[in-house]
């Protein structure tokens, strides 16, 4: 039996996906000083907003063992989530930087890091349990999916079918009673080079979710 590796810290090595199991036994070959393993949450366990990325990134998540940690995609969202009350510090390059995050939880539909980022639909289903056992822990008012992938791993999680409600950049639906879902593109280096998400775009993001939670500031 796989462990519970949300409930151990993910210290454990999940190979419940074998591409990705493989993949991490070679990173951990090449750079040993890797964390190389599932990368869990970070954020108080019960949090007003769960944002939920894609997976770890090879140098940065996967790197550090703390998500969006000393990568590119962490700038822009670590930088908007300081700027809106959510961390303590406007950046993060390392698990041990004393950044803390204030009524935020942050993880990803795939807690390990997959080739060229790109994970494929059975491992996201394979891991989707654990997102769904960190929804119902956190009891979010508020999740954030950056990316369709993400977007459609919450809806998994949350039981619903994957066309219930269509991804689109700054749309909000309500998804039970309590919780409302926000999407964004995801604040990849592509995307943020590309211009297919600025600092403004998403920063409009963030600002809605914190309305919704705290009302006009």
């Amino acid at each position: 039996m796989t462990k519970n590796i949300l409930q151990i810290g993910y210290e454990s090595t999940c190979r419940d996906c074998p591409r990705l199991a493989d993949f991490l036994d070679q990173i951990g070959q090449k750079y040993p000083d890797y964390h190389a393993r599932p990368v869990p949450p970070f954020g108080p366990r019960r949090a007003e907003l769960l944002v939920v990325g894609l997976a770890p990134g090879m140098h940065g998540a996967n790197r550090t063992g703390r998500p969006f940690t000393g990568d590119h995609a962490g700038i822009l969202l670590y930088r908007t989530l300081y700027k809106f009350g959510f961390a303590t510090q406007g950046g993060s390059d390392r698990a041990d930087d004393g950044l803390r995050l204030l009524g935020c939880r942050i993880t990803n539909a795939v807690k390990c890091v997959p080739p060229q980022n790109r994970p494929r639909p059975d491992e996201v289903r394979r891991c989707n349990h654990y997102l769904a056992e960190e929804i119902a822990a956190a009891r979010p008012r508020a999740i954030l999916a950056l990316g369709a992938v993400a977007h459609r791993a919450v809806l998994m999680a949350c039981g619903f079918a994957q066309n219930r409600y269509r991804f689109a950049h700054r749309a909000v639906h309500t998804i039970s009673p309590a919780t409302r879902l926000f999407d964004s593109y995801h604040c990849s280096r592509y995307n943020t080079q590309t211009k297919r998400l600025t600092a403004l775009s998403f920063e409009s993001v963030i600002r809605a979710i914190a309305h919704s939670l705290r009302g006009s500031r």
